[in-house]
């Protein structure tokens, strides 16, 4: 087994991606999401490599030490699932477990959605599998939740990256801790949405003291790693949510596909994500979306960032799962 975490850079796609990595055998990918990187996993490396797992974080595309590219349209589902498919291969393998937390969790599961024949099993943090429904979905969100929904305030380019670039260390305290499960945000948890004429930090204000499960080490941990792309430190990640109804067009020939492939969903019962309208209904059928669902676990008391917030339970419901999978070919 590798005895640390060691990273390194590929090309994917056309795009350079940095990787974390640590451990041999099944390949295991851990993708991270918004506003994250490969040190959302810190907790997960050392476990499921001593279990005798290959395991590889990336920097999706945009984010942190990856490369940006500057087409907004860069960021489909589309090119978000190629870049999973073109690491896969990268690294010299046939297929991989595939984990995803937040906006990865959709990639996961979209990966394992479209390439069944790659991935051996999907995990879901936060996000369950969002069928296709029959509008695009920034219309359906803004009818219920109207426009100051945090998914369409991201829309207009430049407005929020200048915002959350503005004080990087102090839009990670508050994004971190205002929508983890120690937030009086979460009591009960509701959708961020943004009174006309503020932005999202005014509503999310920087706490006195940060959760037992987050250090001021961490984040100057994320600020160090986001440096590289300056006052576009955070446009890539954005950029994802400006590809939401352009996503809904592309995969359209898709509608009504479910995922064939083992899989597992994890969440808090104070998850932002769980107060989304409709998220009870999804949550209900979760069984027809992902037919060989091996468990659908709720963590009391957590948040959104699942696996940082709960990572021991996190890392034996993954060790769980991993070990009732098939053996990997090869």
């Amino acid at each position: 087994m590798t005895s640390a975490v060691e990273h390194s850079f590929v090309e994917v796609n056309g795009v350079r991606l940095h990787i974390a990595e640590q451990g041999q055998g099944p390949l295991v990918l851990l993708l991270h999401g918004f506003p994250e990187c490969w040190y959302s996993w810190r907790h997960q490396f050392a476990p499921l490599a001593e279990a005798g797992y290959r395991v590889v974080a990336p920097d999706q595309r945009g984010y942190a030490r990856s490369g940006q590219p500057a087409d907004i349209d860069a960021y489909s589902m589309l090119h978000l699932t190629g870049d999973v498919i073109g690491l896969v291969h990268a690294l010299g393998e046939d297929s991989a477990v595939v984990v995803g937390h937040d906006w990865g969790a959709p990639v996961a599961w979209s990966t394992a959605m479209l390439r069944p024949d790659v991935v051996r099993g999907v995990v879901g943090l936060s996000v369950p599998p969002l069928p296709r429904g029959p509008v695009a979905p920034l219309v359906a969100l803004g009818s219920l939740l109207g426009d100051g929904f945090y998914q369409i305030y991201f829309q207009e380019p430049g407005v929020a990256d200048a915002q959350l670039a503005q004080d990087p260390a102090a839009t990670f305290r508050s994004l971190l801790a205002g929508a983890s499960g120690d937030s009086p945000q979460t009591d009960p948890p509701r959708p961020w949405v943004i009174p006309e004429g503020a932005t999202l930090l005014d509503t999310m204000r920087e706490p006195e003291e940060l959760p037992a499960w987050l250090t001021e080490d961490d984040i100057q941990t994320f600020v160090r790693e986001y440096a590289e792309h300056g006052d576009r430190a955070f446009t890539g990640g954005l950029n994802w949510y400006r590809n939401l109804d352009r996503n809904w067009e592309l995969l359209a020939a898709f509608h009504g596909r479910g995922i064939d492939v083992p899989a597992l969903y994890m969440a808090g019962d104070r998850d932002l994500v769980r107060s989304f309208p409709g998220m009870d209904d999804l949550l209900g059928s979760l069984h027809r979306t992902t037919p060989k669902l091996h468990d659908n676990v709720t963590l009391p008391g957590c948040g959104h960032w699942t696996q940082q917030e709960r990572p021991d339970e996190v890392n034996a419901a993954l060790l769980d799962f991993l070990a009732q999978l098939p053996a990997a070919k090869g």
